[in-house]
């Protein structure tokens, strides 16, 4: 097995900051670099393959490590899966958590939601896929994802946008749609990068293409969504 030996830091080899829970044998793994190897290799074959598709000894050759050395650590290709898409929605979550208590008012916390979604997204380009296929599979997982992330996420943005409509900071808008709206025109963007591509023969994934979208975003919410202080009146409700 390649790759240097690392001491273990207290609390763990590193998912705990997100708030995941990992088995005794990540816990006590010497080589943390590996690790991390391992989830890269499998959240990359996972996202191209699904769950049903992949197979151990190709996130293992990927990985640079003895196939076994992914079941001691993890038990089964399934439960690798599982680790993957926690660790991918807690860091997701994470993002949300630090949006909300740095920015007390709706709209600078509706920026801070948005603008910490795109980053998430943008530097982590598996994601759209892994969701994409967890659908496409027949969704074994996401009553689990539904109900610990996505609802609360998605309710989180739906009480800042009602804050704004009240406070007169935002347009009178429908939540829901508008919430659907922003997450849609963030992650489709890195879900078709290959259909952009071909349409622009250009990588809309390098930094300047990316940085272009993130304003396109925030342009949209400018003129679609908030109010100019000349425009801001409190909302009246019955």
């Amino acid at each position: 097995m390649r790759g240097a030996t690392h001491p273990v830091p207290a609390g763990g080899w590193g998912p705990h900051r997100w708030g995941v829970k990992t088995p005794h044998e990540l816990d006590t793994a010497k080589n943390p670099a590996t690790v991390r190897r391992i989830l890269a290799a499998a959240e990359r074959i996972f996202a191209e393959r699904g769950l049903a598709g992949a197979r151990t000894d190709e996130i293992a050759r990927a990985a640079r490590v003895n196939k076994a050395l992914l079941y001691y650590y993890f038990g089964s290709k399934h439960k690798l899966y599982q680790f993957v898409l926690q660790q991918l929605f807690s860091q997701l979550k994470a993002a949300f958590d630090a949006a909300a208590t740095s920015a007390p008012l709706p709209r600078k916390q509706l920026l801070g939601y948005v603008n910490g979604y795109f980053d998430f997204v943008a530097s982590h380009p598996n994601y759209p896929r892994l969701v994409q296929r967890e659908m496409m599979e027949g969704g074994r997982h996401l009553h689990w994802i539904v109900e610990t992330y996505f609802r609360p996420l998605h309710q989180r943005l739906a009480r800042a946008i009602e804050a704004g409509i009240t406070s007169g900071e935002f347009r009178p808008v429908d939540a829901r749609h508008t919430v659907l709206t922003m997450i849609a025109m963030t992650v489709f963007y890195f879900a078709a990068a290959p259909v952009l591509t071909e349409i622009w023969g250009s990588d809309p994934l390098k930094p300047q293409a990316v940085a272009a979208r993130r304003r396109a975003i925030l342009d949209f919410l400018e003129h679609g969504l908030f109010r100019s202080p000349s425009q801001r009146a409190p909302s009246r409700t019955s």
